[in-house]
């Protein structure tokens, strides 16, 4: 049996779960339209949200994610989610000396291959964007680039059949997790191979109000003894409930771009993706609030089985009992509520596997082997 094959009949345990337990200080990590920290009413009880827009887009831009399966920037092996790639074309050719009318027409025609071009009437830089911003593919991207290169080269316009630029094969960690939708082209779409969910707080949450100063250091207090700036933002902390689910065999087929590679770039993705969530905060407030946060507790799963949240462990929300801290009774009732489903339904996985730091139990190393083992 060949490799490969050795890695699609592994694969037929379809769904990895992931449970993680995330306590954040004060902090205004994910805002709504007021600059409040978002929220969400579970149980009848108001608790804070960070929304799962949020978590995916601090997971694939981190240094986690990149240094395991490379940057999403214009130079990485990423997949890029833009509006602007007409931009990055048009200034390549400007810098080769195209006329602006053509690097302008160009670039349009080149860009629109990925989705409807604003209008023409727009004004400079804006017309050159595409409508809705989209995923990007490396494969893509090199195309778009060659083809931007032969253009320079012959000092011609695009031919039809060289603006076939887009791909139906991936090699992009970030697009095999996260998909991508092109409704004007839906045989280039890709469906997200991961489910993420909001993470909500385990227990209710009253948001405050931090009234701040700042003090204008020239001011000498000689006639104005008051604060230079003054200032109000809400913040609030909490311990979340996480929930990831990645179905297996739909990621090893969004990656079959990746060829003699494609094992390495599935198992890397597999990593990182389970380490960005359980290592990675969102960027919001952050200098103000110093809010960064690892995961106290994580279980994965993995089984053919039906996945299923597991935030129904909170639906009542968690107070410390007695001796017990809040975080260690958060624990014992997601752990009943996975015996109780077990019990109920048969068994929900064919393997678990948990880290907890407070009770000196597993290691981040051992979930990410346990994630790729065949």
């Amino acid at each position: 049996m060949t490799k490969k094959q050795t890695m699609e009949n592994n694969l037929k345990r379809k769904f990895l779960q992931i449970h993680l337990l995330t306590s954040y200080p004060p902090a205004n990590l994910n805002r709504d339209d007021l600059g409040r920290p978002k929220t969400a009413v579970f149980g009848g009880q108001p608790r804070l949200r960070i929304s799962s827009q949020s978590l995916k887009r601090a997971w694939r831009t981190s240094s986690v994610f990149s240094e395991k399966v490379g940057s999403s920037d214009l130079n990485g092996d990423g997949g890029i989610r833009t509006k602007r790639l007409g931009r990055e074309i048009y200034q390549r050719l400007i810098d080769g000396g195209i006329k602006e009318k053509d690097a302008i027409s160009w670039s349009r025609e080149i860009a629109g291959q990925f989705g409807k071009i604003k209008p023409d009437q727009k004004e400079f830089p804006e017309k050159l964007d595409i409508e809705q911003i989209v995923f990007i593919s490396p494969q893509e991207r090199d195309a778009v680039f060659a083809l931007t290169n032969e253009l320079l080269k012959r000092k011609k316009g695009a031919q039809a059949n060289e603006l076939k630029l887009l791909k139906t094969e991936n090699s992009a960690s970030d697009i095999a997790l996260f998909g991508r939708m092109l409704a004007d082209s839906p045989v280039h779409n890709f469906e997200a191979a991961a489910q993420v969910a909001h993470a909500i707080s385990v227990h209710k949450v009253a948001i405050e109000d931090d009234y701040f100063t700042a003090v204008d250091d020239l001011n000498r207090g000689e006639e104005d003894a008051g604060a230079g700036h003054l200032g109000e933002r809400e913040f609030a902390s909490g311990l979340f409930y996480l929930y990831v689910n990645i179905d297996r065999e739909l990621l090893w087929k969004n990656l079959s771009g990746a060829g003699d590679k494609q094992k390495d770039v599935y198992n890397k993705t597999m990593q990182a993706v389970l380490e960005a969530a359980a290592t990675v905060a969102p960027s919001g407030m952050q200098n103000s609030f110093g809010s960064v946060a690892r995961a106290s507790y994580v279980m994965v799963e993995i089984g053919n089985q039906q996945p299923r949240n597991l935030s129904l462990a909170y639906i009542e929300p968690v107070t410390h009992f007695g001796q017990v801290s809040l975080d260690r009774k958060a624990i014992d009732e997601l752990k009943n509520l996975k015996e109780q489903m077990d019990k109920a339904y048969g068994k929900c996985s064919d393997e678990m596997m948990e880290m907890d730091i407070r009770g000196n139990k597993g290691s981040m190393q051992d979930l990410l082997q346990f994630v790729i083992k065949d």
